[in-house]
Order: structure tokens, then C-alpha cells, then sequence
């Protein structure tokens, strides 16, 4: 994880060396501006200097403050292919910009099927091919995290020409979003900013505003607690992390008395699937108590010192005789923990970690010569890469997350991905994630909260397109729950209750068997469609008429079909309880949808496509399918 505060205390200290104002790290030599938009720029100047910035014939002016902060704002311009020079000057110097296209400018955010780079999507070697345009403009962000807002990227930086070359790694969805954007538009530049990272949830891309709205300001307040000093927010994190463990291992505190587990050498150091006959190696989802101790002369243990332990997969807590020293999650991420010297003590020292692995690998991710205690007297390290002992817990489920964890901390990837953007106008934000918070209630409220903190950031025109997620995992012949089906839902609710904002549905060019399915050429040209205003099929109402319900959408290009045979697939219509769903065979009537519930029923709701991967039929007459949704039978 990013130290906190690194990016700022760096740039003011570098501050009164700068030659010339500086903006932010969105600009570079060959960027898009948003077009239409007022131009806002931001930056680093001689403190109390007059700054000004001329581009495509407009100029403005502001004075840095105390810090050497401006902020100028330029009017808008109408596209533009040309390349323009962006000049910022005070009376230290003038920076250049060079080769400023004036177009739409796109983010692309989200987890892993936003990530999936052009390589790994369909037809690759002639889409790199055909991939040179000096009018598609790519930014990629370098994936990090940070308990609070940053004004620097994890390193530097910059706008890069379509090619092949910075082509075949950027994500493919977004790419060819812009291609067919520059097909049906080719005089508007298209500039793409890549900020993703798999396996997200989408608490991490929350400001600060929409972290102490959606899970309180203390959480908040934790964040910057850890910035300053992370064994403190540590220990104000970890009651909770010890409440929920004492009551689901009868009252036990294994961290107080390491006796009370059964622990045994480990088979070989390695991740414990390995462990041949441990049960790990066919369970590997679970938690695991790691156990060793190092000796530490008087005076090494006068000091604090620094206890590494590699890195852990997916989670741990790490005690030092009996107090915690350090939470991380994250795998691959390697740990080091300061270890205050009150803690410490002449001759043995025990170490004890609660690790926790959710899926895949689990345990020792590094190598034993990663794990080491180093004094503060300065005396070699000592080494722990030997002598490990595990016990498996019986407790099962995943502990408490602490809200600066990697994946799933609040906040904590907008603040180093996103923040330091910030405040460049964009036309759209395009918005592939929630493969990782299915199963979670409310992600319609999650995307309001993600909606009002990109606008508050990036301007209020900024529109918002939501991919609902591919169909994925067991196919059914039965009706039944489905957690990716009531994510889907929740997508098209938050979509529903935004006025520009919209649904780009992936139901049925997923596969079954792979979560990041290939067909992103697809999925590309959809988004592009739905940001030119191109929507696509919306469940609109249900309404009972006598024995029949009839089933009207929004958005349809000519009237339903069903692909592929006389009916329409996946449609379900349900009564108020649980389990009380039942497939049915609609009749398509134009744009509607209707279905014969018979005299004695009460249906209350009707579904389509509601399970992880159905099987989808249902499109209208220009090829576009209906999203799975469910709706209230009025």
C-alpha cells in the first residue's frame, strides 16, 4: 500500500524549486480537453505569483496562494483534431503543453472486466493492427491506495497515441468504445482514462463525502488515523476484529494464550494448499493461526524495531506477544510493521498471525528470506523465514476488513486513482464493476453515492454508464435466488433513478464458465451507443389486466423478438413470497411483453433472466437485449 501523504509532502517540498507553474498529473504533451465544457486548470505555481494559461486563443489568469496553488478556469472550446499548445507561465517561467486535442474525454473504472486488456478480448491480433489513431488518446493509471485524497499518482504519467503498442494492454471495453465513437464521429477526438484494479468492491472509489455518507464519519475519521499513524488506527480497529472472533470461537483469545491451539510444524513454507494432507490443500478457504518467535538481546529489545513478514494471502492480523502490531490485506502485498518498544522483551518474543484466505491461495506468499525482525539498535536482523508452526481454526468466514484494506477499503483506491484527476471535465464515466460486492444489499445506493462524487469532481454534465454484469456461473432449468441477478437489479435501479445516466447490459455475451468473458468488441460498441443517447431496453412497468399482465419497456428499437424460437426465455412470474416464482411462456405483442397469469393467480412480480447465467432470448428489432430485471405487478 502507498505510504499516506507521500505525494503531497513530496510535492511541497518540492514546491520552491519549481521553475515554472506545473498542472496536475492529468496533464501531459498530447491530452484531450472535454469539449463544450469550461476548462478548469489546477496546479503548482511560485507561492502568491500571478499565473497565467493561454490555449486556442483564450486566456486567463489567477494568483497562487500561500502553498502555490491556482486554480484557472478557460472557456470552452468546440472539438478539435489540431494540436494546440497549453502554456502556464508566471514570472519564474512558462511550462508547455504540446499537441492538445480538444474532444470527449471518458474514464473507464472499475474491476477486473474493465481491466481486461484488448489482448485478452476477441479477434486481438487485427484489432492491434488496426489500432494506430492519433485521435484516441489513452491514460493509464497506475493502480495504488492511500487512507486519504492524494494530488500524485503512485509514479508519473502520460497521454499516449493509439497504437498498437499502447493498445494491447489498455482495457478493452473502453478501447473499443472509442473506436466506434471515432467511426460515427471521426472529427471528435476521444480521450480514454484507464483507472482499474480486479477485484475491487465499490466502497474503494468512494470520495471522502460518499465514505461518510454511506458507512459514517467515524470510518472516516479511522482513514486519517491511519495516514499519520497506522499501529494506532490499528488498535482502534481491532476490538471489533476481536469481538468477532470471540464469539464465534467460544470466548477464546488464541492472541492471549497461543496454548489453547493445537499447533504443529508447517509441512514446508509455501502457500498451505501445498500441505499435502492437512485438509488445506483440498479446503484452502479458511482461517489460520501461523505461530513462531524470535529472542532479542537486552539491548535490542530497548528500541522498537520492525517485524516483516512477507506477504500474507488474502488477510492477517499479526500480534506481537499478545498485542496487535499490524492489519493488511492484500495478496502479493508484502508487510512490515513497526513493533513498539513497550511490547518487546529480553529473550523470546512471540509472534502470531491470524491469516484469512477467502479464495484461491492462501498463507506465505513470499519467500522465508522476506520474513525478519530488525532491531532498532541497529544489530543485524533476525531471521523468521524457520520454525513456523499452524494451527486450523474452526472459525469460518471472513473477519471484519479494516476501511484502509486494498480491495475493499473505503475510499481508498479513489483517493490514489482517481483524486489526483482532479478537477478535468469529463463527458462520461464508464462503469464495469460489482462482480465482487454480489451478495452485498444496496449497490443502487453505492452507485448514488459513486455518481454524486464523480460529478462533484469532474462536473456535473458528466454522464454515467453502467455495465450490468455478464451472465456467469451454474446454468438452471428451475427458478430460483440469484445474488448476481439481484446486482443486476440493483444496477438498473441506480441507473433508473439517475436523469443521465444509463444501462449497458453484458446478460448475453458473458461465459458461463469464465468471469471475465472475451467478447469486450461487443460490449465496446454498446457503451458507445448508449453515451451518444442510443439507449438500450429498459423495463418500464407491469400492469394487470384481468387474467394478463403486460410487461412495456423504454428504449426499444421496433418491437420485441425472440431469438432462436417462438417464445421468450427466462420470464418468471412470482408472488410476494420466496420460492413462489414459476416460469411462463409470454406472448410478444408489439413492445410489450404479455403473459396469461390466469384468473385465480396473484402475482406480484415478474422477472426476466433471474439467475448468475441465464440464458437470454428476449432483444428488440436492432439486435439489443433486455436486461435481466424484476418488476412490481401493479
Amino acid at each position: 500500500m502507498r505510504r499516506p501523504g507521500f505525494a503531497m509532502l513530496a510535492l511541497a517540498a518540492a514546491s520552491p524549486c519549481v521553475a515554472a507553474p506545473i498542472l496536475g498529473p492529468a496533464f501531459s504533451d498530447s491530452m484531450v480537453i472535454q469539449r463544450g465544457q469550461d476548462i478548469v486548470l489546477e496546479g503548482k505555481a511560485t507561492p502568491n505569483s500571478k499565473v497565467e494559461a493561454r490555449l486556442g486563443g483564450h486566456r486567463g489568469s489567477a494568483r497562487a496562494g500561500d502553498d502555490g496553488g491556482f486554480r484557472i478556469t478557460l472557456p470552452a472550446l468546440p472539438a478539435s483534431r489540431s494540436g494546440m499548445d497549453l502554456l502556464v507561465e508566471d514570472s519564474s517561467g512558462q511550462t508547455r503543453y504540446r499537441d492538445i486535442a480538444v474532444g470527449d474525454v471518458i474514464l473507464c473504472a472499475g474491476q477486473s472486466n474493465m481491466e481486461l486488456p484488448v489482448t485478452r478480448a476477441l479477434d486481438t491480433s487485427n484489432q492491434l493492427r488496426r489500432a494506430a489513431d492519433e485521435s484516441i488518446r489513452l491514460f493509464t493509471v497506475p493502480k495504488a491506495t492511500a487512507p486519504v485524497p492524494q494530488d500524485r499518482f503512485a509514479q508519473p504519467i502520460s497521454w499516449k497515441k493509439a497504437d498498437s503498442d499502447s493498445v494491447a494492454d489498455f482495457s478493452a471495453a473502453c478501447f473499443f468504445m472509442a473506436k466506434r465513437l471515432r467511426t460515427l464521429d471521426p472529427e471528435v477526438p476521444v480521450g480514454l482514462i484507464h483507472s482499474n484494479w480486479g477485484g475491487s468492491a465499490a466502497r474503494a472509489w468512494l470520495t471522502q463525502d460518499g465514505v461518510a455518507r454511506l458507512y459514517g464519519q467515524p470510518t472516516l475519521d479511522l482513514l486519517r488515523v491511519y495516514a499519520e499513524d497506522p499501529l494506532a488506527a490499528t488498535r482502534q480497529f481491532v476490538p471489533q476484529w476481536m469481538d468477532w472472533w470471540r464469539a464465534r470461537d467460544s470466548g477464546r483469545e488464541p492472541w492471549v494464550d497461543s496454548s489453547l491451539l493445537d499447533l504443529a510444524p508447517i509441512p514446508q513454507f509455501s502457500f498451505w494448499n501445498d500441505w499435502k494432507g492437512t485438509g488445506l490443500d483440498t479446503d484452502p478457504t479458511a482461517n489460520v493461526w501461523l505461530h513462531n518467535s524470535f529472542n532479542l538481546s537486552a539491548e535490542q529489545a530497548e528500541r522498537s524495531g520492525q517485524l516483516s513478514i512477507g506477504a500474507i494471502d488474502d488477510l492477517d492480523l499479526t500480534f506481537v506477544n499478545g498485542e496487535p502490531v499490524g492489519y493488511t490485506f492484500g495478496w502479493g502485498v508484502e508487510r512490515t510493521y513497526t513493533v513498539p518498544q513497550n511490547l518487546l522483551r529480553e529473550g523470546k518474543n512471540e509472534v502470531l498471525i491470524a491469516a484469512n484466505n477467502m479464495w484461491d491461495q492462501g498463507g506465505f506468499f513470499a519467500g522465508p528470506d522476506r520474513l525478519f525482525f530488525t532491531p532498532g539498535d541497529g544489530s543485524p536482523a533476525v531471521a523468521l523465514g524457520e520454525g513456523w508452526k499452524y494451527a486450523r481454526s474452526q472459525v469460518d468466514g471472513t473477519p471484519p476488513r479494516a476501511p484502509w484494506d486494498a480491495n475493499a477499503g473505503t475510499g481508498v483506491m479513489h483517493n490514489a486513482m482517481i483524486a489526483p484527476l482532479g478537477p478535468i471535465r469529463l463527458a462520461a464515466v464508464a462503469w464495469y464493476q460489482g462482480e465482487s460486492d454480489v451478495g452485498q444489499a444496496d449497490y443502487d445506493t453505492k452507485l448514488a453515492a459513486l455518481f454524486a462524487g464523480w460529478r462533484a469532481q469532474f462536473g456535473p454534465a458528466a454522464k454515467m454508464l453502467v455495465v450490468q454484469l455478464a451472465d456467469f456461473g451454474q446454468r438452471t432449468s428451475e427458478p430460483g435466488e440469484s445474488g448476481w441477478a439481484q446486482l443486476r437489479q440493483d444496477q438498473l435501479d441506480g441507473v433508473r433513478a439517475d436523469a443521465n445516466a444509463a444501462l449497458v447490459t453484458a446478460i448475453d455475451i458473458g461465459e458461463a464458465s469464465d468471469i471475465h468473458p472475451a467478447n469486450k468488441n461487443v460490449l465496446g460498441e454498446r457503451l458507445a451507443d448508449a453515451f451518444r443517447g442510443d439507449a438500450m431496453p429498459m423495463p418500464r412497468r407491469a400492469v394487470r389486466e384481468g387474467s394478463r399482465i403486460r410487461v412495456s419497456f423504454d428504449g426499444l428499437s421496433g418491437d420485441l423478438v425472440a431469438q432462436g424460437g417462438p417464445v421468450a426465455l427466462g420470464v418468471e412470474v412470482c408472488g410476494e413470497a420466496a420460492g413462489s416464482c414459476r416460469y411462463v411462456l409470454p406472448r410478444l405483442e408489439g413492445p410489450d411483453l404479455l403473459i396469461e397469469a390466469g384468473e385465480a393467480a396473484s402475482p406480484a412480480r415478474v422477472r426476466h433472466a433471474w439467475s448468475d447465467a441465464p440464458i437470454v432470448n428476449l432483444y428488440d428489432e436492432s439486435g439489443r437485449p433486455v436486461p435481466g430485471f424484476e418488476l412490481t405487478v401493479e
